[in-house]
């Protein structure tokens, strides 16, 4: 048989991964502090970029006219069809009244807590459960496995998981390393780096050699060896700091930035509030500075001139244009997946836990046309102001339960229901899990009696047996 070589054109679009993307990716995963301390960077590193008192964006008219040398898209693509837009949003802050009060105590989740969180949020089966909560519990403060396959797989043997296959655990392991935050679940630092680098789009530049070389050269990296280094990779000197420099934007501790810590007081991003129209849901005005391009800086800058000065005020203005984009498609972005999250959860609203309705990442990400891991990071220290408190997004996500009729129930109502009965109980007769289970059972929620244990446990409620001793 003779092959025969052939051209064939094929034509396509994909994401680049430019560093101004890479920089709208990094703002929408940062909490309010983090990115009021990146703006504030901003500020005081690029004369082009000023702070105004109003909230919102605003581009002058003379910066939306001028031709400068690099054009900013329409579209800010950080997810497949994700797409931003310029919005103003400053009525939140309109209002002559005062507003409510934002801040409150908070507690930073725990990267254990997180992943549990991602996992309750997982289509998958109960086995597989087991397998990922055994997993999870593995997994050290900075994201990395602290035991090997082996040794799990021994450990749910020995807790009625008879006849497990070591494939069985990396099937879910693989799941497990699509959470957030990239990199976790990794077995050593080459395995957390290539984590990294298979999300990032194939167009990336000099992607390929930044993988060959964690693959097969990361201890000569370690050495510092650049003349090896050259000579493996065939890259010359500009190519291999540009592929050193793509793989130090990486995190080699990708579960370092969680705690358990208090983190003193936040501030939220949305804030949800009813009037005679109706539920409204808008941006914190508290949130976030508004920026301008500097309008004197701006009009020093002459086209045609290639001079050093000239071209400093051109670099500034660009990264001072691409900063205010970003920061726009990152409102839009928290707008969009919060009113989805409002509209599926008003129950919550005007009613309480108990009627909070089973949500998962896959519906709201469905609905807004993302994926899930992008709304894991838009619901990510990310929270809203409402008349029954403020929230972290993540808190309007729960499993589900269903009954034998098909209904589904959200967890949390059923956690919110539970806690309301055992507040109700006669002091001298406190009820047990199996007459709470026949009580949900009554009001038509179909739940085990371990399940109910579960969630009052869960909840720091002791057993009804505690609860008579201690009344």
């Amino acid at each position: 048989m003779v092959m025969k070589a052939s051209l064939q054109l094929r034509l396509g679009t994909q994401l680049t991964m430019t560093p101004q993307l890479q920089q709208a990716i990094a703002l929408l995963q940062l909490s309010t502090l983090d990115l009021r301390q990146e703006i504030q960077n901003a500020l005081d590193t690029n004369p082009l970029l000023e702070q105004e008192e109003e909230f919102g964006e605003q581009v002058s008219q003379e910066d939306k006219e001028a031709d400068w040398s690099e054009d900013i898209p329409s579209e800010l693509s950080v997810d497949s069809d994700w797409s931003d837009t310029y919005q103003d949003v400053a009525s939140a802050g309109s209002s002559s009244q005062e507003g409510p009060d934002f801040e409150r105590d908070a507690a930073v989740q725990s990267l254990h807590g997180h992943l549990l969180w991602q996992l309750a949020m997982t289509d998958i089966s109960a086995r597989e459960y087991s397998i990922a909560e055994t997993l999870i519990d593995a997994v050290d403060n900075n994201g990395y496995l602290s035991l090997s396959l082996s040794e799990i797989r021994e450990s749910l043997q020995a807790t009625a998981h008879e006849g497990i296959q070591q494939r069985e655990i990396e099937g879910v392991l693989l799941r497990l390393q699509q959470f957030e935050p990239t990199g976790v679940f990794a077995r050593d630092l080459r395995e957390c780096l290539m984590l990294q680098l298979a999300t990032l789009p194939d167009t990336t530049p000099l992607l390929i050699p930044a993988k060959r070389l964690v693959r097969q050269f990361l201890e000569i990296l370690g050495k510092h060896d650049s003349r090896t280094l050259k000579r493996r990779l065939n890259l010359d000197d500009d190519q291999l700091s540009e592929v050193i420099g793509l793989i130090r934007s990486l995190d080699p501790r990708p579960g370092s930035t969680f705690g358990g810590a208090v983190s003193g007081y936040i501030t939220p991003d949305l804030v949800v509030h009813y009037d005679h129209q109706g539920w409204h849901l808008t941006l914190n005005p508290e949130a976030m500075p508004r920026l301008r391009i500097q309008p004197e800086y701006a009009s020093l800058i002459k086209r045609a001139d290639k001079s050093e000065d000239n071209q400093f005020l051109k670099d500034h203005l660009q990264e001072a244009r691409w900063l205010i984009k970003s920061l726009a498609s990152r409102n839009d972005t928290l707008l969009r997946v919060g009113q989805e999250i409002i509209v599926r959860q008003i129950g919550f609203l005007e009613h309480g836990e108990e009627a909070m309705k089973p949500l998962i990442l896959a519906d709201i990400a469905s609905a807004v046309d993302m994926h899930e891991s992008t709304i894991s990071r838009v619901t990510t220290q990310k929270f809203i102001h409402t008349p029954r408190g403020v929230f972290e997004l993540k808190y309007f996500f729960s499993s589900h339960v269903s009954n034998q009729e098909g209904d589904h129930h959200s967890s949390t109502a059923i956690r919110a229901r539970i806690k309301k009965l055992i507040q109700d109980e006669p002091p001298h007769k406190p009820l047990s899990d199996s007459r709470l289970v026949t009580l949900l059972n009554e009001d038509g929620v179909s739940v085990a009696r371990r399940t109910v244990a579960k969630y009052r446990e869960a909840m720091g409620i002791p057993s009804s047996s505690e609860r008579r001793h201690l009344s």
